[in-house]
């Protein structure tokens, strides 16, 4: 079942049964908190797409992190006298903060890519917005976009997709933003693909077509389309289904 909702993170990465994002709940102490693992249980909730893809080893991400602690390490010049603990803190510190940084950079430009398709003024990141927009004319041509569906599935996931339309077979769309200048050197991973393969089947459209939109961090304005075929669409299900099943296994959990 599908569910349009406010805008919202989906970092809590729970979902109800019929696709209402449940991100926070209302603790004993009257405040509000972060959904948890056991509040899922007792409220018969299912985890996010992502929250299943986090089972699994991402060795981009574990590269990009390695290389943040590397150039932390060699910006950051060892003080006198501090000792190497303290200066293997001072670094991964650094290097948190780096990463922290991208993250919240790419979380605007996610959201203001989202606002223009929910009919805002674009009034931050007006470039990348527009690099986006373009890309995908040209790619797709002239689409009613539906921006921000989440939806809950029978088979015990949940999720909330940046981009799709219904039209014909439908297309699933999914935004990253990430560093870089060359489109020829932009790469998409099997993460990317099981995510867009859990989403079209959660949102009711088996058959659409599949696409990344990576939006450019380094070059404003920059944006590449990677479109999936319909057998790695195919592998990437199976493999989501495998995932589904371990974390389900994992945690106990009754799908």
């Amino acid at each position: 079942m599908q569910a349009t909702e406010p805008r919202a993170s989906e970092s809590q990465h729970w979902y109800t049964r019929d696709g209402v994002p449940r991100y926070t709940v209302i603790g004993k102490n009257g405040k509000e908190r972060n959904t948890t693992l056991r509040d899922a249980r007792t409220e018969n909730l299912v985890p996010s797409v992502t929250t299943i893809l986090n089972v699994a080893a991402k060795p981009a991400l574990t590269a990009w992190l390695m290389n943040q602690v590397l150039m932390a390490a060699l910006t950051l010049p060892k003080l006198t006298e501090e000792s190497d603990d303290d200066y293997c803190k001072r670094v991964m510190q650094d290097s948190k903060e780096q990463g922290k940084a991208a993250a919240n950079e790419g979380t605007d430009i996610h959201a203001a890519i989202q606002g223009y398709y929910e009919g805002q003024v674009v009034r931050a990141h007006e470039q990348s917005v527009q690099g986006c927009v373009d890309r995908l004319q040209s790619h797709f041509g002239n689409k009613p976009w539906i921006a921000e569906r989440s939806f809950g599935h029978e088979l015990g996931f949940g999720g909330k997709c940046d981009l799709f339309t219904n039209v014909g077979d439908g297309i699933v769309v999914d935004v990253k933003s990430k560093e870089f200048s060359d489109p020829s050197k932009v790469d998409a991973y099997d993460e990317h693909l099981m995510q867009l393969a859990a989403y079209r089947v959660g949102l009711g459209v088996p058959k659409a077509r599949c696409a990344n939109v990576f939006v450019s961090r380094s070059v404003p304005g920059l944006a590449v389309v990677k479109e999936w075929d319909a057998a790695d669409i195919d592998r990437g299900w199976l493999m989501f289904c495998n995932l589904l099943s371990f974390w389900a296994l994992k945690h106990k959990y009754n799908m």
